[in-house]
Formats: C-alpha cells, structure tokens, sequence
C-alpha cells in the first residue's frame, strides 16, 4: 500500500503542463519582504545622523516604532559609553560628559 501512496504522490506533486499548450507564466519567487529588527534601525538611524544623512534618518525611522527606536537608540548609547570607558580606563558618567561637552562633576 505504501508503494501506491509513493506513486501518487510524486504524480500529484509533479508540475503539470497547461492543457492548451500555452504554458502560464510563473510569477517567480516572491521578493523577501525586507524586515529590520530594532538594533538594526538604531544603527542605521545613528550613523545616519552621524553622517549628516537626512534621507538615512527618515528611511531608518521608518523600520521600527518609534518606541522601538528610542529603545534601541538608548541601547546604542548605552552600549558606546561603556565601550569607550573601558577603552579610556574612565567611568562611563566621566566619558558621557565629556561626549556631551559637559564639565566632569
């Protein structure tokens, strides 16, 4: 019985042939449809803006909430300050001070 089920179903799964002759276009694979996790729009957001790159910002903007962005963008932020502390041997409330052209408390 399996030996049947083997053969119907590689004859039902085949491709047919339209019954004119006229083979129907296929509509091909269909695009991916482009989907940006958070992290990826705040990168995209923050270099964007870092680079003066206006159409970057709004195209960045527009892969996520704006929630979604405000998180991720926190979490960049977040994320370089303690880079660069460790990287300067400071404290990341000394490195995001002098980012930000405050004076040291």
């Amino acid at each position: 019985m399996s030996g049947t089920l083997a053969r119907l179903w590689k004859l039902f799964s085949r491709p047919r042939r339209a019954e004119s002759g006229d083979s129907v276009p296929s509509a091909g694979p269909r695009p991916k449809k482009q989907t940006h996790n958070l992290f990826e729009a705040a990168a995209a957001y923050v270099s964007a803006g870092a680079e003066d790159d206006q159409d970057g910002v709004e195209e960045a903007a527009t892969w996520v909430s704006p929630e979604a962005l405000s998180f991720g963008v926190n979490e960049l932020a977040c994320r370089a300050v303690i880079a660069l502390a460790r990287e300067r041997d400071e404290s990341p409330t000394a490195v995001a001070r002098t980012l930000l052209g405050l004076p040291t408390a």
